[in-house]
Formats: C-alpha cells, sequence, structure tokens
C-alpha cells in the first residue's frame, strides 16, 4: 500500500519495468495502460496520504480520472487492491474486485475477472509474481500461492497452495510445475536477487 512519496515512486518504477517499456515516461500517444497505471497509483497515494483540503481536491480529481479511464479502456482495478510491479498486458474488460488482494510482480492479461460467487462475499487473495492469462476467472474467497500460472479461459474456485506451478481448465486443475517467472519482465526478478 502506497503511503509516502518514495511509495508512489517505487511502485511506478515497478509498474514501468514490469510493462516492459524501455523508454522514461509515456508517450504522448500510446501506451495508455502506463498511463492508467499512473493514474491508477496516483490515485491511491491522495486516498492514503491526503490531508486537508488540497489532499481532498488532488483524490477527486484522480478519482474522475480513474473512472474516466476505467470505461474507455474497459478496467475495473480499484485502489489498493495490487501490488506494485502490476502489469496489464493489454486493455480491455479486466475487472478485480474492490477488496482483492494481489501480491507484487503480477501480469494481468485482458478479460480476467478476480471477484465473488454467489455462495459468499469473500474474494480472492493472489501471491507474488503471479501471470494470469487471457479469460481466467478467478471466484470466491481463494487463497494462490506465489509464482503460479493460470491458464487462459481457466476457471479458479479452489485454492492453489502449491507455489511454482501450472494451472488450467474448467474447473482449474494442475497442469504442470513450471512457474511464472517464464512470463513476467526479468528485471524485477535481478533486483530481487
Amino acid at each position: 500500500m502506497i503511503e509516502s512519496k518514495a511509495d508512489l515512486k517505487e511502485y511506478l518504477r515497478r509498474d514501468y519495468l514490469a510493462s516492459y517499456l524501455d523508454h522514461e515516461r509515456p508517450h504522448i500517444f500510446g501506451d495508455e495502460v502506463m498511463k492508467y497505471l499512473i493514474v491508477l497509483r496516483k490515485l491511491e497515494y491522495w486516498t492514503n496520504c491526503g490531508k486537508g483540503i488540497i489532499g481532498k481536491i488532488f483524490r477527486l480529481y484522480y478519482t474522475y480520472r480513474h473512472k474516466h479511464q476505467n470505461l474507455r479502456l474497459h478496467f475495473a482495478v480499484y485502489p489498493n487492491s495490487c501490488g506494485k510491479g502490476l502489469s496489464l498486458a493489454h486493455y480491455g474488460n479486466i475487472l478485480i474486485h474492490e477488496d482483492t488482494k494481489i501480491g507484487e510482480n503480477c501480469r494481468l492479461c485482458q478479460e480476467v475477472t478476480v471477484g465473488g460467487n454467489k455462495a459468499s462475499r469473500a474474494v480472492a487473495t493472489i501471491g507474488n509474481n503471479c501471470f494470469i492469462g487471457a479469460g481466467a476467472k478467478i471466484l470466491g474467497g481463494i487463497t494462490i500461492a506465489d509464482d503460479v500460472v493460470i491458464g487462459a479461459n481457466a476457471v479458479v474456485v479452489e485454492d492453489i497452495t502449491e507455489p511454482g506451478t501450472t494451472w488450467g481448465g474448467i474447473p482449474a486443475r494442475k497442469i504442470s510445475n513450471k512457474g511464472s517467472r517464464i512470463y513476467l519482465c526479468p528485471k524485477l526478478f535481478d533486483e530481487q536477487d
């Protein structure tokens, strides 16, 4: 969670690395996903740290920009739900429930849904270094371990407790023992090691 200007800079730097961008700032035309992440992180900062009338003004401004970009890019990613190093592979129908907790260095592809189910309002907790493929659905109050790959169009309704594995199918079951590091930006792991 972003609690200072230094945290904001670190989150933005890690999101930039995770998005495979090789230039310092988003281009004026293009890089729409990175522009979205910048607005998301600034909204988190002003929500968590903004005090007084200035904080309220900036929070309202970034709330408006966030909602506008949600509609334009078909995203619904709520503030304070994702750790640093978030990568949204493509824009288009990414829905993350507001109570979901996603760890660091995670990559989400298009058409991903992380939410509750009819039986329970509990939502998922996703570990660090996870890759979630296009069209995947993660439903209910489940826990997903670190370094997990969830394949395209998989439906996950039970806990995944084994780190470094690949899951797919409806309902999702273990496919292999290959982890997510081959799908994520290697620069993120160079810093951790």
